[in-house]
């Protein structure tokens, strides 16, 4: 596996090549966001851009400067050719090495090349259910995930198959914004508003400060299927045990493009579970069945820059048991103040 970069270069593709991507038999990939990422980069320079794993032990067995194979890694075009000189002495100095990526990080440890970090690529080193990962993504474009084969159906009541082709009504819609997270407040209902742009919408009780709702409620294990925040190589916060703030989750059901008023236009139902008794006189979102979300198209240089994560507004509407929310860029000076 280790030396299909420098089997490839072999074959003389320089004229068409620009990047060398390699990933597992298990690895989803979003090929418009990971040219999205790519082109952030000069591929006539020597770059080596992919992630970590989400499991703090995983790092240090293997290195934090390693991006890990089963989440996808890209190699510039001159890197693979420094590669290719030198690949077949190197890999015979690391034979004690567990896989191919553990190996290709050795041998460009002796080029003197190291791990540009790009937070979109996810080897998904957990067990149990992704949603607390997938519902705080970071403000970076969707670009793999691994183990899906481990890990929980990403939506409820369907296949892992199933639930990867409903992830596709959105991703072929609009790919770059795919679990884009934007946080609001409904002040008349008092309530915190997450909206993971299709996937899923969370609608909380009281509030929730930003700093909170951006890191990922531990709705996993780790890799060695325990239950231990040290244990993430990230913030995570516990998913609340508190009656009151269980969020009530709606599930992408449609998406469309509504080209009258150039938004997309995605729908999201309520997951029927039971809730626990609140105390608290705070409207119950219980009785909205579905929420509806609007999106204005993404700015196409967005990740080129610095980017700010999506504002979102909850809307008046005279739908019953509807939810709408408008999402897209902050306006001028527009923060998120948490509720009081």
């Amino acid at each position: 596996m280790t030396r299909i970069v420098s089997e490839i270069v072999r074959m003389g593709l320089e004229d068409d090549v620009r990047w060398f991507v390699m990933g597992d038999d298990d690895t989803v990939f979003f090929p418009d966001n990971l040219i999205r990422v790519l082109r952030k980069y000069d591929h006539n320079k020597m770059y080596y851009i992919g992630s970590n794993s989400e499991t703090h032990l995983q790092n240090i067995n293997f290195a934090y400067d390693m991006a890990f194979g089963g989440g996808g890694f890209a190699l510039s075009y001159p890197l693979a050719l420094a590669i290719e000189k030198m690949q077949d002495g190197c890999i015979h100095r690391y034979t004690g090495l567990y896989g191919s990526d553990d190996r290709i990080q050795a041998c460009l440890a002796e080029l003197g090349v190291p791990l540009t970090r790009e937070p979109g690529f996810h080897q998904c080193d957990v067990h149990g259910n992704l949603f607390g990962l997938l519902t705080a993504h970071p403000v970076a474009p969707l670009v793999t995930l691994h183990h899906l084969e481990i890990v929980d159906p990403i939506f409820p009541y369907m296949s892992r198959l199933q639930a990867l082709q409903r992830l596709k009504i959105a991703a072929k819609l609009d790919s770059e914004s795919l679990m884009q997270q934007s946080i609001c407040y409904d002040s008349t209902r008092n309530w915190t508003v997450s909206v993971s742009w299709g996937y899923a919408v969370q609608i909380i009780r009281g509030s929730i400060t930003p700093r909170e709702m951006q890191r990922p409620s531990r709705t996993f294990f780790n890799w060695y299927n325990r239950d231990e925040p040290a244990s993430f190589a990230f913030n995570t916060r516990p998913f609340s045990k508190h009656p009151c703030e269980k969020p009530f989750i709606y599930y992408l059901s449609k998406a469309a493009i509504n080209a009258e008023i150039n938004v997309t236009v995605s729908e999201y139902e309520l997951y029927q579970i039971p809730h626990p008794w609140c105390w608290w006189k705070v409207e119950n979102p219980e009785k909205f069945h579905k929420v509806e979300v609007y999106k204005k198209p993404t700015d196409p240089h967005k990740w080129d820059e610095g980017p700010r994560r999506d504002c979102c507004r909850v809307m008046h509407t005279d739908k019953k048991s509807t939810v709408v929310i408008d999402v897209g860029e902050c306006r001028e000076g527009e923060f998120l103040e948490p509720l009081q």
